[in-house]
């Protein structure tokens, strides 16, 4: 198992990964939209994302991590957004791979936390997240407002 923080060079085994994160998500499928979007957070630097690949250089996970900051805190945070495992790479430790890749980049980055959030009813990412040592937020609601 090789994980490496991707570039444009990666996108063409990238962006598969990607579109099936999505649609996971109920999206649909975009592969060119999953490439472009990608080539333009790696151009321009807007995230951090890490990907797995097997022995033989299948590609078989990601994540992505957004920059921001703590107010409260006045440090950077990151936020992970996407952690996929393909299903040829499922129950080989690769999500906790992917997620101590991304704590590693965030603490080298000097931030003070990483945050993430996942459906409700997706048991097993939240299995993972907790087996992993991150703690479930009992003190804050989540809100958004649609914009489109």
């Amino acid at each position: 198992m090789h994980i490496h923080q991707a570039i444009l060079t990666d996108l063409d085994q990238l962006a598969p990964l990607f579109d099936a994160y999505r649609q996971f998500y109920k999206q649909p499928a975009d592969l060119t939209g999953a490439h472009a979007f990608l080539t333009e957070r790696i151009e321009r630097n807007e995230s951090a994302i890490f990907l797995a690949r097997s022995k033989d250089g299948e590609p078989l996970g990601f994540t992505q991590l957004y920059p921001s900051f703590t107010s409260t805190g006045m440090k950077r945070i990151f936020v992970l957004n996407d952690l996929f495992v393909a299903p040829a790479g499922r129950c080989q430790g690769i999500g906790k791979l992917l997620l101590h890749a991304a704590a590693d980049h965030a603490r080298a980055q000097g931030a003070a936390r990483l945050t993430l959030s996942t459906a409700i009813d997706n048991h097993t990412a939240q299995s993972l997240y907790e087996a992993n040592g991150w703690l479930r937020d009992t003190q804050f609601f989540s809100y958004s407002l649609s914009l489109i």
